[in-house]
C-alpha cells in the first residue's frame, strides 16, 4: 500500500478549499486525448512507468503532487520547475521551497521512452500533470481524476520567481487566499521542523507556542523538533492516516492539529471552515480533490504555438 504523509510546505489539500472559494477559468485549449493521433500510447506509457516506480517508492505520489503544484504556481503549468540552472541563470529548482522536491529521474525516464516512441510530441508539462495523477491513482488501481492535455513547455525558469510566489507555510487565511487569487486561481507529504517550529517555541517572540495549535499535539511535536534551530527533522503531517490518501487531514484540522500555520488558517474563515466540515466525508473529499486538481492543472498553460516541446525535460531545446 502507498505510504502517504501529507504534502509538505504548501499543503495541496488546501487547494480543495481555496479553489472552492475562488473562481478560476483557464486552460480552454486543453482537451481530453490530445495525443490520440500523434502519440496514441502516450498516457499509457506515463502510467506504466509511474506505477512501476511507485510500486517500489511509496514517497513518489507526494513528491509528484507537490512538484506539479510548484510548477503550476510559477508561470503556470509549463514544466519550468523541471529545468536545470545554467551558467547564466539560476532555475526554480534552486529556490528553498523546491530544494526538497524529488522524482525528477522518473520524469526523465518517462520522457526518454516517449521520445523513443514519438519524438517531439509530448510535453514535459503534460508528463508532470499525468504523473501526478497516476502516482496517486496507483493506490486505488484506477484513475482518480481526468487530466486534460495539450500543454506546451516554457523556456524560462527563475529561482527568484519561485522564492517570491510559492505560498509560505506561515501564511494566514487572507494571504493564502490572495496568493491563489493572484494566479486566478495535503493529504500526503512530510513536514520539516524548520517550517513550523516557531509555532512550538517562539510564536509571539516570547518563547511561547501558537495557541491555535492543539496543546497535546504541540507537546508531542516539541519532543520531535528540538528547537528553532532544528533543520533536519522531518515528520509525517497526517499521523493518524499514514498509509492512505484520504480525507483524514480534515479530521485532524478540526482538532487543531494542522502542522503549519497555513493549515490552521483554514479554520479562521467561515467559508473555508464550512468546507472543511464537508470534506471530512471521504466521498466529498475525493470529488472535490479531483475537481481542484483539474482546475489547478489548467492555470496559465501554454498551448498552440506558445512555448515548445522539449526534447529533454531539464533543458530547453
Amino acid at each position: 500500500m502507498m505510504k502517504s504523509f501529507r504534502l509538505s510546505l504548501v499543503f495541496l489539500v488546501s487547494v480543495v478549499v481555496l479553489f472552492e472559494l475562488i473562481a478560476v477559468s483557464h486552460g480552454g485549449e486543453l482537451r481530453k486525448n490530445f495525443y490520440k493521433k500523434t502519440c496514441p500510447l502516450a498516457e499509457e506509457i506515463v502510467k506504466d512507468i509511474t506505477w512501476k516506480r511507485v510500486a517500489t517508492n511509496s514517497s513518489l505520489p507526494a513528491k509528484f503532487l507537490r512538484m506539479h503544484f510548484h510548477d503550476c504556481f510559477i508561470r503556470g503549468c509549463d514544466g519550468s520547475v523541471l529545468l536545470d540552472s545554467t551558467a547564466n541563470n539560476t532555475a526554480e529548482k534552486e529556490a528553498l521551497p523546491n530544494q526538497s522536491l524529488g522524482g525528477f529521474d522518473v520524469i526523465d525516464e518517462i520522457k526518454r521512452k516517449l521520445e523513443a516512441t514519438c519524438p517531439g510530441v509530448v510535453s514535459c508539462a503534460d508528463i508532470l500533470a499525468l504523473a501526478a495523477r497516476d502516482s496517486v491513482s496507483f493506490q486505488f488501481n484506477k484513475s482518480m481524476w481526468e487530466v486534460l492535455t495539450g500543454r506546451r513547455d516554457g523556456r524560462i525558469s527563475r529561482r527568484q520567481e519561485a522564492v517570491d510566489n510559492i505560498p509560505s507555510a506561515t501564511f494566514n487565511f487572507t494571504t493564502l487566499k490572495q496568493s491563489w487569487a493572484n494566479k486566478s486561481g495535503h493529504t500526503i507529504g512530510v513536514g520539516h521542523c524548520k517550517f513550523f517550529s516557531n509555532r512550538l517555541y517562539n510564536f509571539t517572540g516570547k518563547g511561547d507556542a501558537d495557541p491555535s495549535l492543539n496543546a497535546e499535539y504541540a507537546a508531542f511535536l516539541r519532543t520531535q523538533c528540538r528547537g528553532l534551530s532544528d533543520n533536519t527533522t522531518v515528520l509525517p503531517q497526517d499521523p493518524g492516516s499514514v498509509l492512505n490518501f484520504d480525507s483524514h487531514y480534515y479530521t485532524i484540522l478540526k482538532l487543531n492539529q494542522g502542522m503549519f500555520q497555513s493549515d490552521a488558517a483554514l479554520m479562521t474563515d467561515t467559508q473555508s471552515r464550512r468546507l472543511v466540515d464537508e470534506l471530512v466525508d471521504q466521498g466529498t473529499f475525493f470529488t472535490k480533490f479531483a475537481q481542484s486538481m483539474k482546475r489547478m492543472g489548467a492555470i496559465e498553460v501554454l498551448t498552440g504555438t506558445a512555448g515548445e516541446i522539449r526534447k529533454k525535460c531539464n533543458v530547453v531545446n
